[in-house]
């Protein structure tokens, strides 16, 4: 039976039986739905992950720390690393050679220190900590009431929220009750804050200053620490927290990167490592942050500044249990969607089995005028591939649609709350593409009985069938 004899023949069977071919392919189509919906619903979720680890501005960072630094030394160190005190210290001219390795777009050092701010002549110790200017496209500061710093010299901060609540002496809310940020911000911008700090100067060891310590290193270098202030505006207040995988140590008040680093805060790193760095020289850093052009690049990079001697951390390293977790939940969110898809072919099942009953008079006609058993089988084949293959098709449609509604309504949710809106459904082309060809798959694997029933049909005792 030629290929055109065989899809005419089928679609004429179809049509026969509207109401019955109908039902069955709309319970392919929602078993189709299902499987989209629950796949999508995981795609999507991981999307959103990625999207958010993404503008948190630590997709593409690499974190380095020297393994002089005891609390990043473990045990594979041990065996492969120099021991700590003869590691290669984080200085400077380190940060630079960094810089320029392949694929790196810019490493700058980590500057955090704890001080006090004066606001309206009350004192409030907090973190701070410096930010490049890159860091406007991070996340949490998109939102940002106000703006962010004008320049890198800028003596200008960017506060968190929790932070701005303390200065207006107001208990943070969480939940429901949380403060709206425009209301705290409302106050606060444009206003004065001074900060007090410990700078180190280089000065020669017999020299004495008013109002400053001196101290003098093991190299005999000699460093004076002078306590100074400096008048910063606030102009910016973020909602989001844009160091809350810091823990302990994340800062509350955000400082240009250059301008930090023209105050020459006393830093930890400076006292561990004044016997190696004289007075004077290079500074020392705690760790560098390093950004990629393509994170896809980041485990090469790891590699090449390990290979220098020192520690490295990315969040792609951190998130290999999260892909793993992804990966299970899309296989459950896979198993159950698919549950409805096998409701559904045992329906195709049923409709050609009725089919056979209601036709083996024409089969036995067919076979009589020269029909093969593999004929048959086809034309049963065909009439289930058609119903799958149209179901699958409204089941896409159908399973997008529901996406669609849900993340609708997530949103206005969302906006009642005060909340970002999110996208957290996703539809890619492979998913569809897998779905269309798993219904049609579905379909056949579910007319094989059926055709294999027809084949066998006898056309001597169907031609007598009544």
């Amino acid at each position: 039976m030629k290929l055109p004899d065989l899809a005419e023949l089928a679609l004429r069977n179809l049509r026969e039986s509207v109401l019955r071919n109908s039902l069955t392919t709309i319970g392919i189509s929602v078993g189709v739905a299902s499987l989209v919906a629950m796949l999508s619903l995981g795609i999507g979720l991981q999307q959103l992950a990625s999207r958010r680890l993404m503008k948190s501005g630590l997709f593409d960072t690499v974190v380095v720390t020297s393994r002089r630094d005891l609390r990043n030394f473990g045990r594979d160190d041990e065996r492969t690393a120099p021991p700590p005190g003869e590691s290669r210290i984080l200085d400077e001219p380190t940060r630079i050679e960094i810089e320029h390795l392949p694929n790196v777009m810019e490493a700058y050092p980590d500057i955090r220190f704890i001080t006090e701010l004066r606001y309206e002549d009350k004192p409030h110790l907090t973190m701070v900590a410096a930010l490049p200017s890159s860091a406007k496209s991070n996340d949490a500061f998109e939102a940002v009431q106000g703006q962010f710093f004008s320049s890198d010299i800028a003596p200008e901060v960017v506060i968190q929220k929790t932070f701005a609540e303390e200065l207006l002496g107001k208990t943070p809310k969480t939940g429901l009750d949380e403060t709206n940020v425009a209301v705290v911000a409302a106050p606060l911008l444009g206003k004065e804050l001074t900060m007090r700090y410990a700078q180190r100067e280089a000065a020669p060891s017999t020299a004495g200053n008013a109002g400053a310590s001196s101290d003098q290193g093991a190299a005999g270098a000699a460093y004076s620490v002078v306590s100074r202030e400096l008048k910063l505006q606030i102009v910016g207040v973020a909602d989001l927290d844009p160091e809350s995988m810091r823990g302990p140590t994340r800062a509350r008040v955000f400082l240009p990167l250059k301008l930090a680093e023209s105050l020459h805060v006393m830093q930890p790193t400076d006292l561990r490592e004044i016997s190696r760095a004289a007075a004077g020289s290079q500074p020392v850093y705690s760790s560098v942050s390093v950004r990629v052009k393509n994170p896809a690049e980041i485990h090469a990079i790891e590699d090449a500044i390990k290979k220098m001697g020192f520690n490295t951390f990315s969040i792609l390293d951190a998130t290999r249990s999260l892909q793993q977790f992804f990966a299970v939940l899309d296989v459950f969110l896979g198993i159950f969607g698919s549950l409805a898809l096998a409701v559904a072919s045992i329906g195709i099942v049923n409709t050609l089995v009725m089919a056979i009953l209601e036709r083996r008079r024409e089969i036995g006609i067919m076979k009589a005028i020269g029909a093969s058993d593999g004929d048959v089988k086809r034309l049963f084949f065909a009439e289930a591939g058609a119903m799958g293959i149209l179901g699958g098709i409204l089941g896409v449609i159908l399973g997008w649609a529901i996406g669609q509604v849900i993340n609708l309504g997530t949103n206005i949710y969302l906006k009642r709350q005060s909340l970002p809106p999110e996208h957290f459904w996703a539809v890619p082309w492979w998913l569809v593409a897998f779905a269309l060809v798993f219904a049609f798959g579905v379909s056949l694997v579910s007319g094989l009985y059926p055709a294999g029933r027809a084949a066998r049909l006898d056309p001597v005792q169907a031609l007598r069938y009544e």
